[in-house]
């Protein structure tokens, strides 16, 4: 695998194999790599002939300073498990490359609604960080495909619709959500969970399969919400939202009938630990 740390190193790279036919598929991460991010390599090496990872902790997407300096850095477990998943080459650059000092690179797109419910609600300003540097690492990849996982459902959301506003040609291709043995949801996150938290966090993948169970037999999605809070509540977990949305809108959505592809989405906070999830309930 080789490793790049500057923009004109790896687009020489790319160019070289671009001419000589190759597609590339992307798979951007912060790092603290588990299984999950592998998912979406081996997905990527399914379709494209080259695959590029990115490894940048993105400072303008986290709200909180603490949240940014406690996310975990573990560059050289991370170098070797994408060696294990033949990634061809990774992308790991300072911050200095992806944002060069003297040039503003914010992107302004207005996202409407979905910016502004679930996440937006209690992450302000994430997604436009988050938008910001996805397009940044695209323009600097030009990948032919971009893979993302279903976990991050919301931050999906976004970026396909940052994708159509700028018609861009790139491809996204979305990837299930890689689960622990007890259904918890892999993340980097889970690295900074307590032993008792560890065993809580889990509720949250229970509570959206009752969910889901519960709204194909015709449940309303309120009492459902409601029955699900309270179970992450007596779960020993602080829940931020529980919402039942329209897959590509992200609008509320009251019953089975009420959109074509609905999704239950999650969030709550495990100790001092802040864990997302979500479950597709008609797909």
């Amino acid at each position: 695998m080789l490793i790049f740390k500057k923009v004109a190193d790896l687009q020489r790279w790319l160019g070289a194999e671009r001419r000589a036919g190759k597609r590339a598929g992307f798979v951007p991460t912060m790092g603290a790599l588990h299984h999950g991010h592998l998912s979406l390599v081996h997905a990527a090496k399914a379709e494209c002939e080259r695959v590029v990872a990115s490894i940048f902790v993105n400072p303008t997407q986290f709200n909180d300073p603490k949240d940014l300096e406690k996310y975990p850095r573990m560059p050289g477990q991370d170098i070797a498990l994408l060696t294990s998943a033949y990634c061809d080459a990774l992308f790991m650059p300072p911050v200095e490359e992806v944002y060069p000092p003297g040039r503003n690179l914010t992107l302004h797109l207005d996202f409407g609604r979905l910016e502004q419910v679930m996440e937006g609600r209690f992450r302000p300003g994430h997604f436009s960080g988050m938008a910001t540097v996805v397009h940044r690492l695209l323009d600097i990849v030009q990948p032919d495909r971009l893979y993302m996982g279903q976990k991050d459902f919301q931050q999906l959301c976004i970026v396909r619709d940052m994708l159509r506003q700028l018609q861009s040609p790139v491809g996204l291709v979305m990837c299930p959500t890689m689960r622990e043995a007890d259904g918890l949801a892999m993340s980097s996150r889970n690295l900074r969970l307590s032993p008792a938290m560890r065993g809580a966090a889990p509720a949250i993948y229970r509570a959206l399969q009752a969910a889901k169970n519960e709204f194909v037999q015709g449940s309303t999605a309120a009492g459902v919400q409601a029955q699900a809070l309270n179970y992450l509540h007596t779960a020993g977990l602080q829940p931020e939202y529980f919402d039942i949305v329209d897959g590509v809108t992200l609008e509320p959505v009251q019953g089975y009938a009420d959109a074509a592809f609905i999704v239950a989405c999650a969030a709550a906070w495990a100790g001092d630990v802040r864990l997302i999830d979500n479950e597709v309930l008609k797909p």
